[in-house]
């Protein structure tokens, strides 16, 4: 597991909102839902775990938010 992955996985546990790049693309504050076999399940999709660059965890956190 590289240390975006790790990144990743403790905003999970956190609840923290994440921001980052995939396939050139650019997410901001996505909710990261569930965390297996390589993908990634948010509220904006799902996302190879491989694909993803430039995390970013957010101060904001989803459940305090009432999302």
């Amino acid at each position: 597991m590289n240390i975006e992955q790790r990144f990743l996985l403790k905003a999970m546990e956190d609840k923290n909102f994440v921001c980052f790049m995939y396939e050139q693309k650019s997410f901001k504050s996505v909710k990261i839902l569930k965390f297996e076999n390589d993908l990634i399940y948010t509220d904006s999709g799902n996302f190879e775990i491989e694909k993803i660059r430039k995390v970013v965890v957010l101060k904001e956190k989803f459940d305090k938010l009432g999302v």
